[in-house]
């Protein structure tokens, strides 16, 4: 809190300062065990007739009355992470991008909308990162009209938590009606402690395909040939030059099981590897076969070159989240799919069809 050279806490924040990273305090008038105060941090998003809001590091917005604030100040981005590798937003968002690839896309400005029959929210959603080149309202206009003509419902990506994420453009959705359905995190770390692991008798077998029986593990039922292509990285066989490289990994269960006892897949894409979908059968749990796979699949990645690892974990998932702490990973910033609300699409064209379309994010 700001503390005058009197001692006394002042408020030294203004509406000028919308779109900084502040730190307020504010009166409560039945807190908890008789507290009298309230403490956030994060981005203010607006102040309007007297209301103060603020945006978490979570995505958490909190409404604060101007009458109510004991003191306040602009305080600097969040500090440099203790551990695991120095990113941006940016890159790690371009990064996850290309680990999970839409089998369509075309881009609105900086923005890239991309679809894939509805597989995953985030190959069926739209990227922000930067001007969209239209007025917010004819940008939001014309992305529900893209994903209308899908008969996809429309959503949007955004984050929070990090320098450059888009805790404005949260607070604009949501003042609009849009719903924020889904929020997880992606988590960094270091690749070589993850390989360290790896004992190499773990009977962890690599593919550049996921067949049948990784089929059989993979949590999402009824998985389509869309679903097989997002999962393919779109690289299948021979790689192109520059193109992400897509590893699935499979540890066979017992003879005569239906399915593996355990299943994982990652993508090295210059110095990232990004792991996805490990699955390990209920009944094999604290076996370490989901340490077992990640740390074949980081092997594999370390032999192509890459150093940097991440991967995107829901903030419900406890056991995951345990996981991935006790293997070096750390949170980087918080993800978020916001819906457009249930209101009719106005008649009119949907974005010019002849502008660039791409698999990956620019």
């Amino acid at each position: 809190m700001e503390i005058s050279a009197a001692g006394r806490l002042e408020v030294r924040i203004t509406a000028a300062d919308v779109g900084k990273r502040v730190s307020v305090r504010s009166l409560i008038e039945h807190g908890p065990s008789g507290e009298k105060f309230s403490d956030t941090l994060g981005v203010l998003t607006s102040w309007d007739n007297g209301v103060l809001r603020i945006t978490r590091k979570s995505g958490e917005s909190v409404r604060v009355a101007e009458s109510a604030l004991v003191a306040g100040k602009v305080v600097p981005a969040a500090p440099a992470r203790r551990r695991g590798p120095a990113a941006s937003y940016g890159e790690l968002a371009r990064v996850a991008a290309r680990g999970w690839r839409p089998v369509e896309s075309e881009r609105l400005g900086e923005w890239e909308l991309r679809a894939a029959a509805g597989f995953t929210r985030r190959a069926n959603s739209v990227l922000p990162l930067g001007d969209p080149g239209l007025p917010l309202d004819d940008a939001l206009t014309a992305v529900r009209r893209w994903y209308a003509a899908r008969g996809l419902p429309a959503y949007v990506q955004t984050a929070t938590g990090a320098e450059g994420t888009q805790e404005l453009l949260c607070a604009e959705l949501e003042r609009r009606g849009w719903v924020r359905e889904v929020t997880a995190e992606l988590w960094t770390g270091g690749l070589a402690p993850v390989a360290d692991l790896g004992d190499g008798t773990s009977g962890v077998l690599l593919s550049r395909d996921a067949d049948e029986a990784w089929l059989a593990r993979y949590r999402r039922k009824g998985v389509s040939e869309v679903a097989l292509r997002v999962l393919g990285g779109g690289s299948p066989g021979a790689l192109a030059p520059g193109e992400p490289s897509v590893w699935f990994a499979t540890v066979p269960g017992e003879p005569g099981a239906e399915a593996p006892a355990a299943i994982g897949r990652c993508v090295v894409d210059g110095r990232w590897a990004g792991f996805a979908a490990v699955e390990v059968d209920p009944a094999r749990r604290r076996e370490g076969l989901a340490t077992a796979v990640m740390a074949a699949l980081a092997a594999r990645a370390l032999e192509e070159g890459a150093s940097a690892a991440w991967l995107q974990v829901e903030t419900d998932n406890e056991g995951g989240r345990a996981l991935y702490d006790r293997l070096g990973f750390a949170p980087h910033h918080a993800y978020h799919h916001y819906r457009a609300p249930e209101e009719p699409v106005s008649e009119g064209s949907a974005p010019d069809s002849s502008a660039p379309v791409g698999d990956g994010a620019s």
